[in-house]
């Protein structure tokens, strides 16, 4: 179905049609200001198969006005919503640990930057790609500073109308682009993933198209690999019960485990669509025709 598309480079790995999924284990926030939870989660993201993890980045006083930040709201963290986004951001000291451990463990890394100056922060670790979310998908300036770095870009396109996601896609081109179909809700439910939106998608831009999935478990998003997506994203948790507001739509190590085993199992039953008999079946067919 995709085999005309082109192929993106992702550090090292070739993402595309000929290749298997590109499979992201989003860390995200889900690491709750710890650096031994993001070093276990790397491990279980490694340990489970994983091409990636994925963190975030904010700016805390830039992505949110001051009103928000005064905004009460107790954490572990303190009473207000500043105290919990401030708490939940690594400083540089953290990311070159986070850096060298990926380096160590053999997985790469990258992160979704929402503003300028995180995504100046993130390429002195010189990421193999970006992730732009979908809160940012209309954040034109944003956008243009990513496409400055050269690296690709996976654009997440929750709450977004095509409209929308044709302007992003003109403003970042298609070289080195990837599509990420999102529903923005936490957890989302299955009759509002629309996943039939993944090949439409792949007609309409003509580059590589992913799913970035929030839902709850796995087989939906293990069946969007025979609809034709080649990157594959969702959160990893140690605990879905750990503190945290992304913990319940993220996927505990086993279940990660399983998924990128089915998903590969998947790969392999598509086959290359040309129908054969195979050498196995001629003893049973000889055996069980009659004419």
């Amino acid at each position: 179905m995709s085999s005309h598309i082109p192929s993106v480079a992702i550090g090292r790995r070739t993402v595309g049609a000929d290749h298997p999924a590109f499979i992201i284990a989003e860390i995200g926030i889900n690491h709750n200001g710890d650096l031994a939870i993001a070093r276990s989660l790397i491990e279980a993201a490694a340990s489970a198969g994983c091409d990636a993890v994925k963190f975030q980045k904010r700016t805390v006083d830039v992505v949110y006005s001051a009103e928000e930040l005064a905004r009460p709201r107790e954490s572990p963290f303190g009473t207000t919503n500043g105290d919990l986004k401030r708490g939940l951001e690594f400083d540089r000291e953290a990311y070159a640990v986070i850096d060298g451990f990926c380096r160590e463990t053999g997985i790469l890394w990258f992160a979704s930057c929402w503003d300028e100056a995180s995504v100046d922060f993130i390429e002195q670790f010189n990421p193999p790609c970006y992730k732009i979310a979908s809160a940012s998908l209309t954040d034109t300036e944003l956008l243009k500073h990513h496409r400055s770095t050269g690296k690709a870009i996976l654009l997440s396109t929750g709450m977004s109308t095509l409209e929308e996601i044709d302007r992003a896609v003109e403003t970042l081109g298609r070289d080195n682009l990837v599509i990420m179909h999102a529903t923005s809700t936490y957890p989302s439910k299955n009759d509002e993933l629309n996943l039939r939106v993944i090949p439409k998608m792949i007609e309409r831009y003509g580059i590589v198209v992913g799913f970035s999935g929030h839902e709850v478990g796995l087989a939906t998003t293990v069946a969007t690999v025979p609809l034709g997506a080649k990157v594959i994203e969702r959160h990893i948790t140690l605990d879905r019960a750990m503190w945290g507001s992304d913990q319940a739509a993220s996927v505990e190590p086993s279940g990660f485990t399983r998924m990128v085993k089915d998903i590969r199992s998947v790969e392999t039953a598509l086959g290359d669509g040309v129908k054969v008999v195979y050498d196995s079946e001629v003893p049973i067919r000889a055996k069980l025709r009659r004419k």
